[in-house]
């Protein structure tokens, strides 16, 4: 019997928020509180909550019949936890029915395999013991972070207990073998391997809504005739994806939805193909051969490899600075500490570094809060600067060694604020300018903003110059700020931190002149 397996990964990180220079040594808050739980919330609403209930009517239609496989990473969870709970609620319902096959990873959705064995490891146990908590199932398939694989980590995870591992299915790899079939392990070929159709699940992930895509648009009719054209001899077919593509990289007035309502009655009617968990290939698939990948290979761009997350100095100099810190954090147990160095380990703050093209960028730039990948890497780097202070503080010798620890941080932070001072420069001068007449200051401004809409307030600050929303905001209430700074842009807000920073008084003459443009501007736009 033939099979088709459906696999979907849900993972978000925390983002970092923006973390000055001046921040480290001082501050120990390093996430943006707001966007993430903005970010939580809205993928909740668009994607995971309508792809629940779809999904649960679908088992509850089909029975033993439908079957799919989900990862979560530790830290998504605990963005669920806090953010979400409803949607940890529906998760939890569908695995109940015992139609869903959790799988293990990484906690952190880290690059450990990479960089520390241990710590892989490690990763691979507290995750262990998330999913038990949580959904009360013990995962038996693993999926490294980003279906990263090779030999050597196959191997690693057969020796933690896992009889089966997912990776991509990618050509330089395969040469002309198929990826419709069960592998082996080079190494220790009791781990079993299945591998990602990578044009299937391409053509549903990222080509679904592309108008420009010759096979647009994509019809359950087009896809089943796709599956019936696979050679009848290969066994099963792969198609994995993050669980974001229904509702958030596809928009639900794509027809995403509406393709996955019909698409399991067309594969059961009009294909030999039945639905099965990687759980249950385990057992009834076996190896055609061993694949052999001496080099890691991933799931992500055209070339499949690891410079998505390596592919520049940035990169592996904030990679390398942080795991040169694991064997110190292994021997500390503050919480606080080590939720930070979970969060920190995310792969997705090396993505945002990332200076390529990707073909499947424009899904990543959904989540990527960063003007630019240097930013991005600057910002890392200035956190990971007072992590490593904490890190030393609470190691042997700290005491001896903390003349030394401020040298490095400090010349560490010169380093990386040349670019980002520079950057800056223009907008800093410019306020300056404009402020350099008087020392006097003044009330609050910008109080009739309180009552005005979200929409309408948004509409505004776009036509607002960077300049006068300094001047507007340095002696604004705490209400005011509040009301504000969430409903500027990314880019917008933080140049707004970056100049208010080197600010310390405004006069009344600055104030009446924003206030003229304010009003001027609420009349033109609202009347």
């Amino acid at each position: 019997m033939r099979s088709i397996c459906f696999y979907f990964q849900v993972h978000q990180p925390f983002r970092l928020r923006t973390y000055r220079f001046f921040d480290i040594g001082k501050n120990q808050y390093y996430f943006d509180e707001y966007y993430n739980r903005t970010i939580m919330r809205r993928i909740a609403e668009k994607s995971y909550l309508p792809m629940n209930e779809l999904l649960m009517e679908l088992i509850e239609e089909y029975g033993a019949q439908f079957r799919i496989s989900l990862s979560f990473s530790g830290i998504a969870i605990e963005q669920m936890e806090v953010y979400a709970p409803e949607v940890l609620d529906s998760f939890k319902k569908l695995i109940a029915t015992g139609q869903v096959e959790v799988l293990g990873e990484t906690y952190a959705h880290s690059l450990s395999a990479l960089k520390d064995m241990t710590e892989f490891k490690k990763q691979i146990s507290s995750h262990i013991e998330k999913i038990q908590k949580t959904f009360g199932v013990s995962p038996v398939t693993f999926r490294n972070t980003e279906l990263i694989y090779s030999d050597e980590i196959g191997a690693q995870v057969a020796d933690m207990g896992f009889s089966l591992m997912l990776t991509e299915g990618a050509k330089h790899v395969l040469g002309w073998k198929s990826p419709n079939y069960m592998y082996a392990n080079a190494i220790n070929p009791k781990l079993k391997v299945l591998l990602r159709n990578f044009r299937l699940s391409d053509d549903i992930s990222l080509r679904f809504s592309q108008q420009n895509w010759s096979e647009w648009p994509l019809t359950t009719e087009k896809f089943v005739g796709w599956l019936n054209e696979i050679n009848p001899k290969e066994e099963v077919v792969n198609i994995f994806m993050d669980y974001e593509t229904f509702g958030e990289y596809q928009w639900a007035g794509s027809g995403i939805f509406d393709f996955m309502k019909v698409l399991p009655a067309a594969i059961l009617s009009k294909t030999d193909l039945k639905f099965a968990t990687p759980g249950q290939l385990v057992h009834t698939l076996q190896p055609v051969s061993a694949i052999h990948v001496p080099y890691p290979i991933s799931w992500t761009d055209e070339e499949r490899d690891l410079t998505a997350w390596m592919g520049n100095n940035m990169q592996n100099e904030a990679l390398e600075r942080l795991y040169d810190l694991t064997s110190k954090v292994q021997h500390i147990h503050d919480e606080e500490l080590l939720r930070d160095w979970n969060y920190l380990q995310a792969s997705d703050h090396f993505y945002f570094m990332s200076t390529k093209w990707f073909s499947d960028g424009g899904l990543h730039a959904h989540f990527n809060h960063y003007p630019s990948p240097y930013e991005a890497y600057i910002n890392y780097m200035n956190v990971l600067a007072d992590f490593s202070i904490r890190v030393e503080n609470q190691s042997a010798g700290f005491l001896e060694r903390s003349e030394e620890l401020l040298e490095k941080g400090i010349k560490l932070g010169k380093e990386l604020g040349k670019s980002a001072i520079k950057g800056l420069e223009k907008t800093r001068k410019s306020v300056q300018d404009t402020l350099k007449k008087g020392e006097e200051t003044v009330q609050p401004i910008f109080e009739d903003l309180l009552n005005m809409s979200n929409v309408k307030l948004k509409q505004l600050l776009r036509e607002l110059e960077t300049d006068d929303l300094v001047v507007a905001l340095k002696e604004a209430g705490d209400e005011l700020r509040n009301k504000v700074m969430p409903n500027l842009t990314v880019k917008t807000r933080k140049a707004v931190e970056e100049a208010s920073s080197k600010i310390e008084k405004v006069t009344r003459q600055q104030v009446k002149k924003v206030r003229k443009t304010i009003d001027n501007k609420m009349h033109q736009l609202f009347g």
